[in-house]
């Protein structure tokens, strides 16, 4: 993956705004705020190409960005209250009837907040994914926001959560650039997994 041929591609606010699957696409998933676009910018060494909110919920619409070997997709956050159940709804479809749409889904970047326990709607996102047998890794942001105890034991937390299921997870920092060379290099094993063996 060449991070410099990244751009914006296009906004879906419905399924039928999606354009064809001709690349694997790579999916940023998490709930309001955990900071998908942050994730994508960082990994990218952009400063600005996903737009970043300090206002939960404002990304409402799927976002694409387009890179030589894969389109990184970035999904509307899951579990922000202060929107119309209307606009839940119309959020909660949109992600469903991408994720239903059978497109070249190589990866699910499932974001979560280093800081807490998963949320119901955390678990219930990872669950779906086990379901449906797409591959994922778990990546712990604001990895930087703890200190040296509190890490240690969010870290034995969320080991023992995973182990069992066999799910991978990794911490992330925006400030200090942790997990951003793995994350990069399991995306490019991903969307090549026959060159990476």
């Amino acid at each position: 993956m060449k991070i410099e041929s990244a751009r914006f591609e296009f906004s879906a606010g419905t399924c039928a705004q999606l354009p064809p699957g001709d690349l694997p696409e790579i999916v940023f998933s998490g709930r309001s705020n955990v900071g998908k676009s942050t994730l994508i910018n960082k990994l990218l060494n952009r400063k600005s190409l996903a737009r970043v909110s300090a206002q939960p919920g404002k990304t409402a619409t799927i976002n694409a960005y387009r890179l030589d070997t894969c389109r990184l997709i970035d999904l509307p956050g899951y579990g922000y209250a202060k929107v119309s159940r209307a606009e839940k709804l119309r959020w909660g479809n949109l992600v469903n009837g991408y994720l239903e749409a059978k497109r070249p889904i190589a990866l699910v970047v499932q974001l979560i907040d280093m800081r807490h326990e998963p949320t119901a709607d955390d678990r219930q996102m990872i669950q779906y994914l086990l379901d449906r047998e797409l591959p994922f890794v778990v990546v712990a942001t604001k990895s930087d926001k703890l200190n040296a105890t509190n890490r240690r034991l969010r870290t034995q937390s969320l080991d023992e959560l995973f182990a069992d299921a066999g799910i991978s997870w990794l911490p992330f920092s925006s400030v200090q650039g942790e997990g951003v060379p793995e994350l990069r290099a399991l995306i490019d094993k991903s969307c090549f997994p026959a060159a990476a063996e």
